[in-house]
């Protein structure tokens, strides 16, 4: 029992980061935590889990806590900004795109190199983040004798209905799982329905944002004289374009022409340019873009029309920024967005133009939604939050494991 309570550290002094100037309340003491925590994903690009990571990570490595970050795949262009804040990235080279033959051997070779890594660095707590991850981290963690191991879940679980075989893999990984954390309810709901799981072992942490995402932003040039409604998704069938430039014709043909802005690439790009140009809307296509907070500061509206959500970065920065948002009622939005946003049903253009109509008309009710979504954004979704809350779990599990 004396041994297991070293690998927890009290990290202190820390209690002064929070900056001052955006409202949230005083924060708490940090609670106490592991000495090391390994995170475990497939890559680090531009997508939303990916970011949550990095931010995890440079939080855990500011409170003390020695944080490794593990690549099953690839890097990305987030990997720079974890070797800024003194986080270690490891590269496993699991095989993404070998198949047959060839994908056996390496992925085998990949594993024991997780294996070994988890036995010499001997992290207190190994976190997976997305499918692939947590059902390779469980056979590992116990391989190698890690103490806790934590599975995040970010998605409703639509994708797997039917595929037998993933869902018989990862019920063998959660019941080697200490605890599955989600980052909504209703994806933590969609868990327990789904797959049986019982409430005491998963919980949900929101997303997290950094300051500059409450920061002010001077607005992004966009040439037009018309209301900017912006959408931050990537450009594939679950995200719903169809529909919000069907919206966008509708509101045009009802007098109110707008500006739509796209940012993302993705597989419906073409489809979706054609369909701007059959209803002839203006829609800009602004591919993959960092300078977000321009782009937020530049529209009169937010909207996001997903058929199928987890919980939504894109929506969060919205609310951050002081935008109003229009978004389908799906998975985590409206937990987001309850009283602070307009919700409307999926796949429904007509209701999705409505919406944004209801907001363009009327300034001042998107005025008074904006402010509600910021005010709540800033006490439940900065950073620190969703830090703190992550240190105190780990800090739980050991607890519990050093009393067994």
């Amino acid at each position: 029992m004396v041994a297991g309570m070293a690998e927890l550290r009290t990290s202190d002094g820390h209690t002064g980061r929070r900056s001052a100037g955006h409202g949230r309340p005083p924060a708490a003491a940090i609670p106490a935590g592991p000495a090391r925590v390994c995170l475990l994903i497939g890559q680090l690009g531009l997508g939303g889990t990916e970011k949550q990571v990095v931010l995890l990570a440079q939080g855990l490595r500011a409170r003390g806590i020695d944080a490794h970050v593990l690549l099953m795949f690839e890097g990305g262009p987030r990997e720079s900004a974890l070797r800024a804040a003194g986080v270690p990235v490891v590269h496993l080279g699991f095989a993404s795109s070998a198949v047959g033959a060839r994908m056996l051997p390496a992925n085998a070779v990949a594993f024991a190199r997780l294996v070994r890594h988890l036995r010499r660095l001997r992290p207190a707590v190994l976190h997976a983040f997305l499918f692939h991850s947590y059902v390779t981290a469980a056979p590992a963690a116990r391989l190698a004798g890690v103490r806790v191991l934590v599975a995040g879940r970010r998605s409703l679980g639509d994708f797997k209905r039917g595929r037998h075989v993933m869902l018989a893999v990862e019920r063998l990984a959660t019941g080697m799982t200490d605890l599955l954390v989600a980052n909504a309810e209703a994806v933590a709901e969609d868990t327990r329905r789904q797959e049986k799981v019982s409430s005491d072992k998963i919980t949900t942490v929101y997303n997290g944002l950094p300051d500059s995402a409450f920061a002010p932003a001077a607005p992004a040039v966009i040439d037009t004289t018309a209301p900017v409604v912006l959408c931050i998704a990537n450009l594939k069938p679950d995200k719903g374009h169809r529909f919000l430039i069907d919206a966008v014709a509708r509101l045009r043909d009802q007098g109110l022409p707008t500006t739509l802005a796209l940012v993302g690439g993705g597989p419906q790009r073409r489809a979706l340019e054609e369909q701007a140009a059959r209803l002839r809307v203006d829609v800009r296509f602004l591919g993959t873009r960092t300078d977000i907070e321009p782009l937020l500061a530049r529209a009169q509206v937010v909207t996001l029309p997903s058929l199928h959500e987890g919980m939504s970065n894109a929506v969060m920065e919205a609310m951050a920024a002081g935008r109003p948002v229009v978004a389908t009622d799906v998975g985590g939005t409206g937990e987001l967005l309850r009283d602070r946003g307009v919700l409307v049903p999926p796949s429904d253009a007509a209701a999705l133009a409505e919406g944004l109509g209801r907001v363009l008309r009327d300034p001042g009710l998107g005025d008074r939604l904006a402010a509600r979504a910021r005010a709540w954004s800033l006490r439940h979704l900065h950073v620190d939050a969703m830090v703190d809350r992550h240190v105190q779990i780990y800090r739980e599990l050991l607890e519990r494991r050093c009393a067994e």
